[in-house]
């Protein structure tokens, strides 16, 4: 539970250097610089201390960054211009939780309690109070369609990532192998590695043909030198140690549970952003958030 929550606040501190970044060259290349930094300080820890490219859970693993960090992040960028930042994340959150634990079930036979279930979802109703638009929000049926299909395709990219992983390790211990979190991190990492480049790619292309001129494949070299200080910040707490918490978190916990304890990450974003970028809270996400803060405490003691 501990790593469930420390992962929360390491992907909250993530998001907000991942804004500053994402506002500098774009969230694309934001996204793929970051997996790739994190890739490449796991790959040390990997090679020189952890399991490296070995064990039998490797191809779960991989699998687990593919669809989890690299199809995950790819849809929800392209959700989140379409339905905007609070409904996107309001539909990825609470969605990802219960796909997962639908996923886990029908697959791995994972069953909750009844307490469990219970505060799994007074947490997402916390997180849905808080995140919820507090003024019609003006979407052409167009962006709806595509960015709700974006945005379920994220919550079904994080949650097979999540089940992925659980499954991973089970694959190990029934070899009689162990991994550690952060080798267990590396692999799913560099699945995620292949999708995002791929994808920047084919982000660039599209830019070329639709403006007939040449488009830089990277731009974080022509720009600010500040942006890699963010870049690298963003990569530490969110792929390189979050990641490695979130995989501790689920080698021991069902992701039912861990899940929605993960999905607080934008309520734990809002005094951050609140220290950092000056945006004053709301009542209804500070209510929002002493709902799913009751529901993580209820959860740490339930049976």
């Amino acid at each position: 539970m501990f790593a469930a929550i420390l992962t929360t606040i390491l992907f909250s501190l993530s998001a907000i250097c991942g804004h500053r970044s994402a506002r500098m060259i774009g969230g694309t290349e934001a996204n793929f610089w970051r997996i790739t930094v994190a890739t490449g300080l796991l790959a040390i820890y990997g090679f020189g201390l952890g399991a490296g490219l070995t064990g039998a859970g490797l191809p779960f693993f991989l699998m687990s960054g593919i669809l989890g960090i690299g199809l995950g992040d790819v849809a929800y960028f392209q959700s989140l211009p379409r339905l905007g930042p609070r409904l996107t994340l309001l539909l990825v959150q609470c969605l990802t939780a219960p796909i997962g634990a639908l996923i886990e079930w029908i697959w791995l036979g994972t069953t909750l309690t009844l307490a469990q279930l219970l505060c799994a979802l007074t947490i997402l109703a916390g997180v849905g109070i808080a995140l919820a638009p507090e003024e019609h929000v003006k979407i052409t049926r167009r962006d709806l369609v595509i960015g709700s299909m974006a945005g379920l395709l994220a919550a079904l990219g994080g949650a097979w990532g999540a089940v992925l992983s659980r499954k991973a390790y089970e694959v190990v211990r029934a070899a009689g192998e162990s991994i550690d979190p952060v080798s267990a991190g590396f692999q799913r990492v560099l699945g995620g590695l292949v999708l995002s480049g791929l994808t920047l790619w084919l982000v660039r292309r599209h830019a070329q043909r639709v403006t007939g001129h040449p488009v830089p494949l990277f731009k974080a070299f022509a720009a600010d030198h500040r942006v890699w200080f963010w870049i690298t910040l963003n990569s530490l707490a969110g792929q390189t140690i979050g990641v490695s918490c979130m995989q501790w978190a689920l080698e021991t916990t069902p992701s039912g549970v861990v899940l929605p304890i993960i999905a607080m990450s934008p309520i734990v974003v809002i005094p951050m952003a609140w220290l950092f970028e000056g945006e004053r809270p709301g009542i209804r996400s500070l209510a929002g958030g002493a709902v799913a803060v009751a529901g993580v405490i209820a959860l740490t003691l339930a049976r």
